[in-house]
């Protein structure tokens, strides 16, 4: 494990593997970097990888926390990793960490080539209920309850009430409750406080070649989000990864973005 340090002062860690040209891969809500570990070992083969553990998670801290939790506290944390890359790297962001990357590469922090895969962002029937769960959210963090703050957001994602149940009361909840506050960051780069649809204005100002992944299940709405992700991004282009679930393994991931990164 090694760590950088973000212009706050916060210390994020990230394990470094392989050799070649740097990839820094930037996991989801409530992930540690270990969510990644075999994408990482997959992709040591033609990278530098770096799996990060995103700020507030695992062995990265969060010098900003309380609230408020921006975005540019984040984009500032992939700064600091490009900067530990050499001053360039390509990065890849899943879920809401692919929304995270997309700031950072708008940023002009020296990303080279962007991978968005999966990023979960509204069309306009869900934005009310992005709104709510920022306030909800929010609130529950403010009550200083990480813990129900990671069960509603298990709930919001589908997971059914009586295996939230059993993992409350599993030994790797402890570990679960203390990544809460860090879904504050996920809402705000997703742009929940208003609506948490594709923010094409951000996508315009992308300059760097940017492929977008998605499998989704096929659900219609990650499938719409992906073509307007590539509608709006001056250079973007779209790879569905068909049948693919959300947490779709290196084999399926891989083969869909080599190429593109090694162009």
């Amino acid at each position: 494990m090694e760590m950088a340090t973000s212009a706050d002062g916060t210390a994020i860690a990230y394990d470094r593997i392989g050799s070649g040209p740097a990839l820094i891969l930037l996991p989801g809500a409530t992930c540690t970097r270990g969510i990644l570990a075999s994408l990482a070992e997959t992709l040591s083969a033609h990278f530098t990888v770096f799996a990060v553990d995103r700020r507030g998670r695992g062995d990265s801290d969060d010098m900003a926390a309380p609230p408020p939790y921006a975005v540019e506290r984040e984009v500032e944390d992939v700064e600091a990793l490009v900067a530990a890359a050499g001053g360039s790297a390509a990065l890849y962001g899943h879920s809401s960490g692919a929304a995270l990357a997309l700031h950072a590469t708008a940023a002009e922090i020296g990303v080279t080539r962007l991978v968005m895969h999966d990023a979960p962002y509204s069309t306009p029937s869900m934005e009310q209920a992005a709104r709510d769960w920022h306030v909800h959210l929010h609130e529950t963090l403010a009550d200083d309850r990480p813990g129900d703050a990671v069960a509603a957001f298990m709930q919001k994602v589908g997971l059914p009430e009586q295996a939230i149940t059993g993992m409350r009361n599993g030994p790797g909840w402890p570990a679960m409750e203390a990544v809460g506050s860090s879904l504050a960051y996920d809402s705000a780069a997703m742009g929940d406080a208003i609506g948490g649809v594709v923010p094409r204005d951000l996508a315009s100002r992308v300059s760097v070649p940017t492929l977008v992944l998605v499998g989704g299940a096929d659900l219609e709405f990650m499938l719409d989000a992906a073509d307007q992700l590539v509608a709006a991004l001056p250079d973007g282009r779209l790879e569905h990864l068909v049948g693919a679930r959300h947490d779709a393994g290196p084999e399926v991931v891989v083969p869909g973005m080599l190429p593109f990164l090694l162009a």
